[in-house]
Parts: structure tokens; sequence; C-alpha cells
């Protein structure tokens, strides 16, 4: 007797039901869609949407649908112009308060956005989106490691009880420095000195000098010891840019190495987001100082320059100078984690440092207790100036006290920053939490890559897809007659379930992925007819048509499982080993191997056990 256990038609049918659901949004299509934002990161009311469809409404603008979705106004329009000339207005009459990106939303009803069902997303070469060409500053980097080396300069002969004047940058036989230049009192004791800062960095090369005032000792950096330095600031910058576009959202971006000192950055669906631009290229750290209490910060301001071990810095916390150590206690770098929280301050970033990071505030909150603490936000951008006609890049770094606070009580790793905006907490968690880069860089190159191609991509795509799908129905309908159907059925069953599990993982299509949707059902197929010529065996022996259905089913499987896991293997080793459209089509082609087996030897044994099982007695099959 031909059976099938109830629990594995409810697994069937829960799973059709369910793969239909997440694959509908796919169904209705793309609007060119403008996304308006707030530029303090607030979320936009329903009353400054009114007033934005007003607006719009005044230009001669129409807006076929809009909403707000995640704190963001999204409009929907009938064409590219339209979109274009809505951006223009909202640009020009509210570009103070809100920012504008060009993006294409999907017009799947509202019940669907509701219950958080969304299309897949789309790579560029369909989407279109925003490719970006960053140069890293190597010589920045070099300069970070010298200030890195400038403190340990100067807590190791604090430690030693060494007095010294200064610690700079030097250069020497080099255009940029690349080296610390340590300045001793008159009467100080070079060979002292040298052998406290040895003990701290022994791989600098030393040699003792004359200041203005005294001895000096000079320790420079090594040629291998910079070559070194700039290839880690690559990579680090490779790891960070990676990180902030995944806490951005972005699916399927590309970010690779490009050259010697370039990144290139591919963002689908993305058009002209400043505030994307804004968050991948932000140069931004933390420091934590101590207050100087025994300097007068109106004194410094008067001189124009801080007490030696001092630093002035003009924008605190209340828009006022501050006058902080120069000594750091940590910095971003030593950060493992940070979230937004809420504060009895209000909002608020909580910190985790690492091990090395908690020990020094354990250390500086125990000895300093009841002293006010600092905390220093810096950020370093290039802008662009006009100088005697002639547009000139220069570099520009902020530093910003976004904090003062008393230390009431000793703590070490875990600790909360407060007086931010809900905006400026939840950006400084993102770029705290997605890691500090290890060098400036700067956009050499932007450029929007239109979905026009895109969209004939996907049409010549599909037409592809669907003129394959028709013959193939045709010659298994013709071929194995009623059982064709069957495996027509389970044809469909098979591209549904993939673009529901497409859907799901965020899995973003491309051309080579539209490929491996066609291959993907010309393995179903196979694994049909596999079925299929197994039962015709069956039936030629001389079987019962039940038992030549379940033999079928038996038999063919090992022969199923064995070309669907060595092509898995294939899909494995390409997305281990493969960047971009390449990991594209194997996580595809691995995805449309679960599904045409799942569909092959579960949906098509639901389907001919329900006409030709249980108690039933066919004499004969159509196939």
């Amino acid at each position: 007797m031909l059976e099938f256990p109830r629990w594995k038609y409810w697994l069937v049918a829960i799973v059709l039901v369910v793969a239909t659901l997440f694959a509908l949004p796919n169904v209705f299509g793309e609007d060119a869609a403008l996304q308006v934002v707030r530029k303090d990161r607030g979320a936009v009311t329903e009353d400054s949407a009114r007033s934005a469809r007003d607006l719009l409404a005044a230009g001669g603008v129409t807006v076929t649908r809009s909403y707000i979705d995640q704190g963001r106004l999204m409009l929907h329009f009938k064409a590219v112009p339209e979109q274009l000339k809505a951006r223009d207005i909202v640009n020009e009459q509210l570009g103070k308060d809100y920012a504008t990106a060009l993006s294409f939303a999907s017009r799947a009803p509202d019940w669907l956005r509701a219950v958080g069902l969304r299309p897949m997303p789309l790579g560029l070469d369909l989407r279109g989106g925003l490719h970006l060409l960053y140069q890293v500053d190597v010589d920045g980097a070099v300069a970070q490691l010298l200030e890195v080396h400038e403190q340990d300069a100067r807590r190791a002969l604090s430690g030693a009880g060494l007095q010294f004047v200064d610690v700079s940058p030097v250069a020497v036989d080099a255009a940029k420095p690349n080296g610390l230049r340590v300045l001793l009192p008159a009467g100080g004791d070079a060979e002292a000195a040298r052998a406290a800062l040895r003990k701290v960095m022994p791989d600098l090369v030393y040699s003792e000098t004359r200041g203005a005032d005294g001895p000096a000792v000079q320790m420079l950096l090594t040629a291998t010891q910079l070559k070194e330095r700039q290839d880690y600031a690559i990579q680090q910058n490779l790891t960070t840019l990676r990180n902030r576009v995944n806490e951005l959202g972005v699916s399927e971006p590309v970010v690779q190495r490009q050259g010697v000192d370039r990144i290139v950055v591919q963002l689908p669906g993305v058009q002209n987001s400043a505030e994307v631009k804004d968050i991948l290229g932000k140069v931004a750290t933390l420091e934590w100082r101590l207050q100087d209490l025994q300097n007068s910060v109106s004194d410094a301001v008067q001189r124009g320059r801080a007490p030696i071990g001092s630093k002035l810095y003009q924008n605190g916390p209340g828009g006022g100078p501050v006058l902080l150590k120069r000594d750091i206690i940590v910095t971003g770098d030593q950060l493992i984690d940070a979230v937004t929280a809420a504060t009895e301050q209000g909002p608020g970033v909580s910190i985790t440092l690492d091990s090395a990071g908690g020990e020094e505030m354990l250390r500086t909150t125990r000895a300093n207790l009841g002293k006010p603490m600092g905390v220093v936000f810096i950020e370093q951008r290039r802008e662009e100036i006009d100088v005697g006609g002639r547009k000139v890049q220069r570099d520009v770094k902020e530093e910003k006290v976004i904090s003062v606070a008393t230390i009431q009580g000793v703590f070490s790793n875990k600790f909360q920053i407060t007086g931010l905006s809900v905006g400026e907490a939840r950006d400084l968690a993102l770029l705290m939490r997605a890691g500090a880069l290890a060098a400036p860089l700067f956009v050499v190159e932007e450029r929007v890559v239109g979905p026009a191609l895109g969209q004939e991509n996907i049409r010549k795509g599909v037409t592809a897809l669907v003129i394959g799908m028709a013959l193939l129905f045709v010659f298994m309908a013709v071929y194995y007659k009623t059982f064709g159907m069957v495996a027509n059925l389970v044809l469909l069953a098979n591209v549904v379930l993939l673009a529901a599990l497409l859907t799901m993982f965020k899995a973003a299509l491309s051309l080579p992925g539209i490929a491996g949707i066609v291959l993907t059902v010309g393995m179903a197929v196979d694994a049909n007819v596999l079925i299929y010529e197994r039962i015709r065996e069956e039936l030629r022996n001389g079987v019962t048509p039940q038992t030549a259905i379940a033999k079928g089913f038996e038999k063919a499987f090992s022969a199923i499982a064995d070309s669907n896991i060595t092509t898995l293997i294939a899909g494995v080793v390409l997305w281990a080993f493969g960047t971009g459209p390449i990991r594209g089509f194997a996580v595809v082609l691995s995805l449309g191997i679960l599904t045409s087996m799942f569909t092959s030897l579960l949906g098509s044994r639901a389907l001919l056990t329900l006409m030709y099982g249980g108690a039933r007695r066919p004499q004969s099959l159509s196939i």
C-alpha cells in the first residue's frame, strides 16, 4: 500500500504557505521613491509627513503613496522624473532640517510591510546604487601610531621619575614625521631617559641630540615598521568599512581593496545618501582624559596655548573652553562594545572596554575620586576650499569635549557616556561598535549606478526563466503525462520556495543569481526525471502501480542525494573563496539544491500519494 505520514503532509503544506507569504512581496514590483529623514536622527512625525506632501503638491508633484517606515518618510512616485523633482523641492525648502535619499520602494500592500515582509534585495547590477572609491591616508596612520608612542613615552618617563620638557613628532630624512623627539631640561640625563624609553618601545631606533635648552633623545620608526603600519591601516579600514556597512543594513555590499592604498565600496539600492557617506567615511574615536584643575582655563585662552602637560579644547559641553590633561586614560581603540542606553541624565551610550582599558580606567578612577573626567570626541575629514580661485582640499580635525563628569565611584571596563541627544547617541554607538578607522580616508570617486541597465537585465533574466520553464512544462506534460503535470507543479513550488529563502535571508539577487535560479530549475527537473524513470522501470518489472511509485522514490533517492551533495560542495567552495557576483551565484545555487531536494522528494511524493495512494487500487499509471 502506498502511504505517506500525515505529519509530512502538514510539513509540506505549512512550508509552502509560509514560502508563498515571504515570496509574495516580490510580485508587486517597485516604485521610484524618495526617503526623507531628519538630520537630528529623530523620527519623522505624521504632521511633518503631511507638510512634506502638501509642499510637493504645491510644486506640482504627485505622490502616489506615502508612509513612515522606521522613523523615515517614504514617498512613492510614478516615474523617476517626478522623484528627482520632489528631491529638489524638499532639499530647497526643507534642506536645513531634513536629508533626502533616492531609492526604490516596494509596491507591496501595507499589511505585508506591517508584518515585516519585504521583497528580496537586488544587487548593484540589477538595482543600481552607490559606487565609492576611497583613498586611504597612510601618512595619517603613521601619525596616529606616533601619537600612541608619544603617550607611551610620557608615561615611561613619568613612571621612571625623569623630568622632560616636551615630546613632539619629528621628521628625519623624510617628508612626513617618522619619529619623536624628547626634549630634556638643561642637565637632564639623556642616557637614563633613553633606557626608560627603550623598556617600553624597544623596536625604535634611538639617538641622542641637542635641543634648544638641553639634551634630547630621538627615536625613529624603521622603514619596515612604516610599511607594516601602512598595510595595517588598509586592512583595518577594510574591516571597519565592512562593519559600518553591516550596521547600516545595506544588502550585499562590496568592500574590497583596489591598488596600493584605495578601497572600493559598492552599495546596491543607495543612490545619493549623504547620511551613508557621512557614516562610512567618518574618522571618529574617543579619548578619556582627566580635567586640569591646577591651571586656569581663562589664562590658557588669553595666552592662546595650554600649559605644559595640558590641552585646551575650545568646544566644551556648554560651548565654552575646557582644559584637560594631555595624558590619555583610554581611547576608542580599546573599546569592545557600545550600545545606546536610556540613563537618568537622558540618552547615552553604554561602553565596554577590553581588559587593558578596564585596568587603566580602574586605576584612574580609584586614584581620582571626586575629580572631573572629560570625554573627547575626535573627528577628521577632508573639505574643499577656494584659494585664489582654485579648489584646494585640506584636512580638518575637530575635537569636541562631549562630556565632563565628576568621578563618583570606582569603575573599570563598563560605564556610560551621557549628555548626548538621541541622534548623537545612536551615531556614536554605531561608529564605536563598528570600530575606528586606522587612518583617515577620503572619497576620490563617487558614481551613482543607474537602475536602467538593471531593469533590462531583470527583464531578460525573467524572460529566459519563463521561456525555459515553459519549454520544460511542455516536455514534461507530453513525455510523462499526468506525472509530468505533477513535476510542473513541483517546479513552480521550487521557484516560490527559493524566492522565499532569498527574501528571508536578505540575500541580494544579482545577474549571476538569476542564472543560479535557471540552473536550479534544471536540477529540480533532473531529480523528477530520475524518480519517474525508476517508476517506469518498476512497472516494466511487473510490480503494482502503488509499489512502483514507492520503489521509484526509494531507489532514486541515492542517485539524487549523491548528485546534489557534490553540487552543494562546489557551491560551498565558490561561496568560501569567491567574491561579489561569484558569491551571489553560490548562495542561490546552494539554496536551490535544498529547495529542489525538498520539493522533488517530499512535494512530489505527497501529491502522488494523494492521487494514487491509500485505499485506491489503480491498475495503471499515466506516466
